[in-house]
């Protein structure tokens, strides 16, 4: 059923769709974050409950924040972008609505097992083997939805955007695919068909490579495509946006071996992984400085564009992040880094700073248009303002004091004593980390409060459209 709001070309129905679970699951998933690292600091938040445990929720908070926030995200936009710059019609409607019941059903399916304990252990690949198989044919539909309107384009050139996402598409169905073979046992257990080291080295090709594409390929598919948008800027060097893009497909995959180090992986492997890493710090900030560079004769526009600042500064987010992996990845670094709160750290500096702020500038230029609305123009730009306040000071809190943490940590477990026995046991660190869980609390709520924010903002935008159509139409 066609509404005011539909494209007399595009299908925009579906951007709408992915772009409103986009903001609802941000809030899901950041909740179950808030809660957790709660839970860290005053654990009786668990309430003696297994399905409210720490073992359980924080598989359920990574798989919502990067599969049904990020992936929604990614959908929307890639959706969106593909059609604006192919200047044609999503390829196949039908697999563009498969594809957002799929994916959400996906996500039901996740918010129901992994609180039940179903699981089949292998971090950011949690689920088990029914539902993976529903992942791969939805994901399968998305790549054909998508490369189908690449060869559909009325435009002759195909636009780096949708270069990183066709890269992005390709490489996670690879990866879900090889990662998740297993052997079932029963409709909820399975077994890995590696075992070992092997199912380790799988596991982090898998896992660093999750990070690598789905939250580094196809966020940059968004950066290419919304700052120049925002910043009515054309891309500082096309050349170089197309040689960040070879470069970083072709490196990225080697990575993953890093987080083995000092584990019964082969030491030569160890140290490729470790050398493709800091190798890996090229293409990672030829893109950062790329999009930086965009704003060459626009710099001006942060005083007074909120949604501009979101998109800039998750490039520095990107550009910090994608530096600091590569320094951890050094052996000697990671023997002090390595299970530490520092990995968290850098973890969110790229999931919260980077990820997250380019997404939400990104739906706040998308979500107007979507609704009949001019670009960017929401219904309260001081919200948005306010929101990135939030975002911007919530992810400094989270990182600084989980970098203060983590290397506090490395030095307390590896002191000696004269005599060769360790200074602090294990549960001195724990409590000596007590204060930086707490501070990990408040900037994760205050980011967790600029999503509430969002959402409000994005409800008035979306109502006050619809009150505008019908006023019209009366």
């Amino acid at each position: 059923m066609s509404t005011a709001f539909d494209h007399p070309v595009y299908n925009y129905k579906v951007v709408r769709q992915f772009a409103i679970m986009t903001v609802v699951w941000g809030i899901v998933g950041m909740s179950l974050g808030v809660l957790i690292a709660a839970q860290l600091a005053w654990p009786a938040l668990n309430f003696d409950t297994p399905w409210f445990s720490f073992g359980r929720l924080r598989p359920l908070h990574t798989n919502a924040v990067i599969f049904a926030f990020g992936g929604s995200a990614l959908f929307s936009t890639s959706y969106y972008i593909v059609q604006r710059t192919c200047q044609t019609r999503l390829f196949s409607d039908t697999l563009a609505s498969f594809t957002f019941w799929g994916w959400n059903l996906v996500i039901v399916l996740a918010v129901i097992t992994l609180p039940m304990g179903l699981t089949s252990t292998k971090e950011y690949a949690e689920l088990e083997w029914p539902i993976d198989i529903l992942i791969a044919i939805v994901w399968v539909a998305y790549c054909v939805n998508f490369i189908g309107t690449i060869m559909n384009r009325k435009e002759p050139h195909i636009y780096v955007a949708n270069w990183f996402f066709a890269g992005f598409m390709i490489m996670i169905a690879i990866l879900h695919i090889g990662n998740n073979l297993a052997i079932p046992v029963t409709l909820t257990k399975s077994y890995s068909i590696y075992a070992g080291t092997v199912d380790a080295m799988v596991q982090w090709w898998y896992g660093h490579n999750a990070v690598g594409f789905f939250l580094t390929a196809g966020f940059l598919g968004i950066m290419y495509y919304f700052v120049p948008k925002q910043a009515e800027r054309p891309v500082y060097s096309y050349r170089l946006s197309i040689v960040h893009f070879w470069a970083l497909i072709s490196l990225y995959v080697w990575a993953g071996a890093h987080h083995l180090h000092y584990s019964a992986l082969p030491d030569w492997a160890q140290t490729a992984g470790m050398v493709m890493s800091l190798v890996l710090l090229a293409p990672s900030w030829g893109g950062m400085i790329n999009g930086m560079m965009t704003l060459s004769g626009a710099w001006h526009k942060l005083r007074t564009d909120p949604i501009l600042r979101f998109l800039v500064v998750s490039l520095s987010f990107y550009g910090m992040s994608t530096f600091e992996g590569p320094m951890m990845s050094i052996k000697t670094v990671n023997a002090l880094s390595h299970n530490t709160d520092w990995t968290i750290g850098h973890v969110h500096s790229g999931a919260l700073g980077w990820v997250a702020m380019v997404t939400i500038g990104a739906m706040y230029h998308l979500i107007p248009i979507m609704f009949g609305r001019k670009q960017g123009e929401m219904y309260s730009t001081k919200l948005i303002n306010t929101h990135f306040w939030l975002a911007t000071i919530g992810t400094v809190l989270y990182i600084a004091a989980l970098w203060v943490n983590g290397i506090m940590q490395g030095l307390m477990w590896r002191a000696v004593n004269a005599d060769g026995t360790l200074t602090y046991s294990f549960i001195e660190s724990v409590e000596a980390s007590h204060p930086g869980y707490v501070v990990r609390t408040i900037g994760g709520a205050l980011f967790l409060i600029g999503m509430f924010i969002m959402a409000y903002n994005v409800y008035r935008t979306v109502s006050d459209s619809k009150k505008a159509v019908a006023a019209a139409q009366a």
